[in-house]
């Protein structure tokens, strides 16, 4: 376990698996003995990345493959797969969407096309069943003849409660929701042999996190906590690289806690939206995507928070 870790605690060290199918130009890290992840970029979905800006990960336990998300579309799906090969011959049983989003379940369509059983919490699949068709859509637009082959498919198998075992060979694998927190069906995915967390969307710490309209902040901060009992040793989160509960701590819970704090004195100073706007949080503008969400995320948490006051 030792060598995982640089000097530094947030720093990671990992290894790039060479293959011989570069031409998919999907890079694969290697997390631990049996964990892989193709890390997707910390910048928001574009035609250049291909809508690769979430961790594809899996898991190569000694009966078959676990892979966690679907992928953006079609293509991207098929080029993981075709990696996952290259490292070894057994067969991908599971795929695992991490939530209801585009990135996490349109490529259901190349799974379930191989036989594969696509796995998801309800309301994950609730989500993906209103608003599906809405993030396909929006991919097309973006992803060009790279959403060939791409259609909504609805997650097989339905997680109805919020744990879920799979015991594979030498592997458990758990699949957790802990709660409301970044979207509808946020699920993680626990290792307890490893003690290695694929967290998904619960925690974030290289970019900047998204509040969204359907996102809970109290209850997302009670849901961190409760993840957080596991003591995770090694953190795959939805978005950048590898680390550690320290690290993802610092830029999921305490930004979400720092945010909520400053929105409530705004409300007790009866201040307004405008003021919200200027909350000063320059301390998280070296993370991606802080442009594009810092402002956007004050707003909503102020809107919903001055909401329960009525």
């Amino acid at each position: 376990m030792k060598e995982l870790f640089a000097c530094l605690a947030i720093s990671w060290c990992c290894v790039a698996v060479a293959t011989s199918a570069e031409a998919t130009n999907l890079a694969i890290t290697q997390v631990t003995d049996r964990v892989y992840s193709a890390i997707g970029e910390t910048q928001p979905p574009s035609y250049e990345n291909r809508g690769h800006n979430n961790n594809l990960s899996f898991i190569i336990t000694s009966e078959g493959v676990v892979v966690v998300n679907g992928g953006d579309n079609y293509l991207l799906a098929r080029d993981l797969h075709i990696q996952i090969r290259e490292l070894t011959d057994l067969p991908v049983k599971f795929v695992i969407n991490e939530n209801g989003q585009g990135h996490a379940f349109l490529g259901n369509a190349y799974w379930a096309e191989q036989g594969i059983t696509v796995i998801a919490h309800r309301l994950a699949v609730e989500e993906i069943s209103r608003h599906g068709e809405t993030s396909l859509r929006s991919m097309r637009e973006r992803n060009g003849e790279q959403a060939q082959g791409t259609v909504v498919v609805i997650p097989e198998l339905v997680m109805a409660e919020d744990t879920m075992t799979l015991e594979l060979g030498d592997t458990r694998i758990e699949i957790i929701r802990f709660g409301p927190a970044h979207s509808p069906g946020d699920i993680s995915v626990w290792l307890p042999q490893e003690r290695l967390l694929i967290a998904g969307d619960i925690a974030f710490h290289q970019r900047l996190l998204g509040i969204f309209p359907d996102t809970d902040v109290a209850s997302w901060l009670v849901s961190f906590d409760s993840m957080a009992q596991l003591q995770a040793s090694i953190v795959v989160p939805g978005h950048g690289a590898p680390t550690n509960m320290a690290e993802i701590t610092r830029y999921t819970r305490d930004y979400l806690q720092f945010l909520t704090d400053e929105i409530e004195r705004i409300l007790e100073e009866d201040g307004d939206l405008a003021d919200a706007y200027a909350i000063d949080q320059s301390a998280y503008s070296h993370l991606d995507t802080f442009d594009e969400l810092a402002g956007k995320n004050a707003g909503r948490l102020f809107q919903a928070m001055e909401m329960e006051m009525f």
